[in-house]
């Protein structure tokens, strides 16, 4: 069951990251474990030879995996990520970049997802990651 709308996590990230005008997204779907973000194209996230940059791709599919894990635990500001193994499969054209996530996993300690990118346009994926996430104990009075 979701516990943030789409409406709630953009005012949390409003909220509590002030350089995501640096990393303009947008939460396309969110469902019970999977959501689609676009990731703004911008001339800041290419790498030479005019590709989007590897980080800019790590970044997304953190995000990814982080928006669809308060999508389901709420405004959980302390999870972090535990670990991020990422394949990069072919060259992304300079464009936006459409990341689809998934919830593989949802215990009371650890989430672990994956995330599929792709370019705009493109049916063939430019990288796939796995993020593992940690997430805090619930404090009880």
């Amino acid at each position: 069951m979701l516990k943030m709308t789409i409406a709630e996590l953009e005012a949390f990230y409003d909220e509590h990251f002030p350089l995501r005008d640096s990393f303009r997204f947008r939460i396309e779907t969110v469902g019970e474990r999977a959501m689609r973000l676009r990731l703004f194209y911008s001339d800041l996230h290419l790498r030479p030879g005019g590709t989007i940059s590897g980080p800019t791709l790590m970044t997304l599919a953190d995000t990814a995996i982080y928006s669809l894990l308060l999508a389901h635990l709420g405004p959980v500001a302390l999870a972090v990520t535990t670990n991020l193994n990422i394949n990069f499969l072919r060259k992304p054209a300079p464009t936006d970049v459409i990341a689809q996530a998934r919830l593989l996993k949802l215990g009371a300690r650890l989430a672990v997802g994956d995330v599929t990118m792709f370019s705009e346009g493109d049916e063939e994926p430019v990288a796939h990651a796995t993020v593992t996430y940690s997430i805090p104990p619930v404090k009880t009075a």
